[in-house]
C-alpha cells in the first residue's frame, strides 16, 4: 500500500468517484478552503491504482506553532493510512488528528488499529455516535405505511391547512433558509456556525451537492431544510423553524417532500445527519428532534468510534483539559 499527498491535478470527478460521503467530497474540500482553512488530501494506492482519498482540513491553535488535523466522515483508515499521517503530523506540528469516519459500528474493522498506541476515543467528538436511516427506495405507498400514525396524521393535517413545499435552490431560497437557520439557532441557544460559514458552504456546494426545500403557509416561510445530495444518499444536514404557525405542522410535509425529493435524485438512502441512540432520555435537550426522524419509520444506526490519533502526548493532554475549560463556560454564557 503506498499513500501520497495528492496535487491539485486530480480533476474533481477523478476525486469524488472515490469518496462516499459530502464532507471528503471535492467541493467541501474547496468550501474550506474558501474560509481560509488548509485543506491537504491523500491518495491510497494500491498496485498503482488509487482506491481511497482521506480530505484533512487543518485548523491551528491560535498564538502557537500548532494546530489540530480533522478527517471527517472518510472511510475507516487502514493501518498504513495512519502509521503514514502519524508521521506526517509530527512533522507538520499537528497535537492529534481526529478520525469521525462514515462506517457502521457493526462493520468496522477496528481490531488491529485500535491495538495501536496512538489512538484514543475522542473525549469531544463533532458528531454524535449514533444518526438514523430511511430506505427511500421503497414506494411512496410503502414509507407511507412504515410512519407512525402520528406522522402520517401531521403530514395529512399540513396538507389540508394548505401548506406548500417548494424547492428553491437558488439564492433566494438560501436566504429564507439562512434567515429561519439562524433564527432556530438563536431560540435554542446553539452556537454553530455563522452566517459567512453557510454562505460559503452554499455558493460552493449549490452546483452538485446542497439543494434547499421551504415550506409556506400562506405564502410565509415557516420551515427550511438544506440538504445534501452526494451519490446514492440524501442527508438532512440544517433545518430551520418559525415559532409561527407550529400547529399546521409543517415541519412533517417538508420531511416528507424530502424524502420524495431524494428519490427524484436517485437516492435509495435518506441519513438523518445525527440522532440519539436507541433508548435514549426523553429529557434530552435532542430527545424531540430524535422522535421527529424516528416517525418516520426510520433504522437507528450506530457508526464506529470517533478517535484521535495522538502527534504529541504532552500537548494533547493540555489541549484537552483547556477545551473542557472552554464548553464549560460557553455552557453558561
Amino acid at each position: 500500500m503506498k499513500i501520497v499527498e495528492l496535487t491539485e491535478t486530480l480533476l474533481p470527478k477523478e476525486h469524488n468517484n472515490i469518496v462516499s460521503h459530502p464532507l471528503q467530497s471535492w467541493e467541501w474540500g474547496e468550501a474550506r478552503k474558501k474560509m481560509g482553512i488548509t485543506v491537504v488530501r491523500f491518495g491510497e494506492y494500491l498496485k498503482e491504482k488509487l482506491v481511497n482519498i482521506y480530505q484533512m482540513t487543518i485548523h491551528p491553535i491560535p498564538n502557537t506553532p500548532f494546530s489540530i488535523g480533522y478527517i471527517p466522515r472518510s472511510l475507516y483508515p487502514s493501518n498504513a493510512f495512519i502509521n503514514f499521517i502519524q508521521t506526517y503530523g509530527k512533522t507538520h506540528n499537528l497535537i492529534f488528528i481526529k478520525f469521525e469516519p462514515y462506517v457502521l459500528k457493526s462493520t468496522s474493522s477496528t481490531t488491529n488499529n485500535q491495538q495501536l498506541k496512538p489512538l484514543q476515543t475522542s473525549p469531544h467528538p463533532l458528531f454524535p455516535p449514533w444518526t438514523q436511516i430511511l430506505d427511500i427506495s421503497r414506494s411512496e405507498e410503502e414509507l407511507l405505511k412504515g410512519m407512525k400514525p402520528k406522522t402520517r396524521y401531521n403530514i395529512k393535517l399540513a396538507q389540508k391547512k394548505g401548506v406548500i413545499i417548494k424547492e428553491m435552490s437558488d439564492e433566494k431560497g438560501f436566504e429564507i433558509f439562512n434567515k429561519l437557520y439562524f433564527e432556530t439557532c438563536k431560540r435554542q441557544k446553539y452556537y454553530g456556525h455563522n452566517h459567512e460559514y453557510h454562505k460559503i458552504v452554499w455558493n460552493t456546494l449549490k452546483e452538485n451537492i446542497a439543494h434547499i426545500l421551504i415550506a409556506f403557509y400562506e405564502n410565509t416561510p415557516i420551515a427550511a431544510y438544506e440538504l445534501f445530495n452526494f451519490k446514492d444518499r440524501l442527508y438532512y444536514t440544517y433545518g430551520g423553524t418559525s415559532v409561527e404557525h407550529r400547529n399546521v405542522m409543517a415541519a412533517n410535509l417538508l420531511m416528507w417532500e424530502t424524502i420524495k425529493l431524494g428519490k427524484k435524485l436517485g437516492a435509495n438512502v435518506l441519513d438523518m445527519w445525527g440522532s440519539l441512540a436507541p433508548q435514549y432520555n426523553t429529557n434530552h435537550d435532542w430527545a424531540g428532534f430524535t422522535r421527529f426522524k424516528e416517525g418516520y419509520g426510520t433504522e437507528f444506526k450506530q457508526l464506529c468510534t470517533s478517535f484521535d490519533l495522538i502527534c504529541n502526548p504532552i500537548l494533547y493532554k493540555t489541549y484537552n483539559f483547556v477545551y473542557s475549560i472552554r464548553q464549560l463556560l460557553l455552557r453558561y454564557r
